[in-house]
């Protein structure tokens, strides 16, 4: 009888998991992005310090740019420094929303503090930028 009750409670937790979730369809059907970028040694201290104070203004663009749940983390790779940033887009034209951010002002201007901070991987700085896209190979929600 165990055994059927251990057999009965492990297939309702299947059932359980296999229903859809109550948040948004917008968030189900985010498309995630990674990217990467190097950051001067001398200035990890002052990276740090900006971001943990980010401009609200800076911030609320980024959301109305439907950017969700983005991060950017910290990892010294044989003794320099890389900034790895993840993001959710939820909105419907990627492009056209870049290019809202990109016309902001204010954004402009925090763009001209992180940038000289730094060091664009050789694939970014060919096109100008300073983010390298990263190839998502595995996401488990």
């Amino acid at each position: 009888m165990k055994k059927v009750s251990f057999l009965f409670s492990f297939i309702l937790m299947l059932l359980a998991c296999n229903q859809k979730t109550d948040k948004p369809d917008v968030e189900q059907n985010a498309k995630r992005y990674g990217s990467i970028t190097g950051l001067k040694p001398e200035k990890v201290a002052a990276y740090k310090k900006l971001h943990a104070a980010a401009w609200p203004a800076v911030l609320k663009k980024i959301s109305e740019c439907n950017i969700k749940n983005y991060s950017i983390y910290l990892k010294k790779i044989e003794g320099k420094p890389y900034l790895f940033s993840y993001f959710e887009y939820t909105g419907k034209n990627f492009a056209a929303d870049m290019k809202k951010m990109a016309a902001d002002t204010t954004t402009k201007r925090w763009w001209k503090e992180t940038a000289p901070m730094q060091i664009p991987l050789p694939d970014a700085a060919t096109k100008g930028e300073t983010w390298s896209d990263m190839e998502e190979v595995f996401h488990q929600n």
